[in-house]
């Protein structure tokens, strides 16, 4: 009986995390356009981080190590990318971002033309769960979400490794 229990939480589990990794907004969004021939896609899976953090780099070389770091802990990448309808497809992805959980981070605005938006999500200190970047103008529409854990310190190494790069 305890083993059966056990499966069944397990299995209810699962359908719960995984429910909830797709019943926000953005993801919503992206799954309703992926097949979309309007638009282009990019998709990176969980596997393809996994495989990039598995490579065989050459430890002296310093930024492609920082660049390791930094994704060795993202879970996803998705893209969207249109030429029609922009100004339409921007206001409906932003209406959709729950403001609660979502923190701007930067907004552009150019003369009414363009808009730019960098959001994160996170949940305190120096880890981002989620990094999204929204932008609409007359000739493109763009929506990317990173996701994983990205962590500000190891973004900071990643910079300074490529500063001393180019001062060599």
């Amino acid at each position: 009986m305890r083993t059966l229990l056990f499966v069944i939480t397990v299995v209810l589990l699962g359908v719960s995390s995984t429910a909830q990794a797709q019943s926000d907004a953005i993801s919503k969004y992206f799954s309703k356009y992926v097949d979309d021939e309007r638009f282009t896609v990019v998709y990176i899976s969980p596997k393809m981080f996994q495989l990039f953090d598995k490579l065989d780099i050459n430890l002296d070389d310093a930024e492609a190590n920082a660049i390791k770091e930094v994704v060795k802990d993202l879970r996803g990448l998705r893209i969207l990318v249109a030429e029609e309808n922009t100004m339409e497809l921007y206001k409906e992805a932003s209406q959709l971002i729950n403001k609660k959980e979502y923190e701007v981070l930067m907004t552009v605005r150019n003369k009414g033309e363009e808009s730019v938006d960098f959001l994160i999500k996170d949940n305190g200190g120096d880890i981002i769960d989620e990094l999204l970047m929204i932008i609409g103008g007359p000739d493109d529409f763009v929506l990317m979400s990173f996701v994983g854990k990205i962590d500000i310190n190891k973004i900071s190494e990643m910079a300074k490794a490529f500063e001393e790069d180019d001062k060599e």
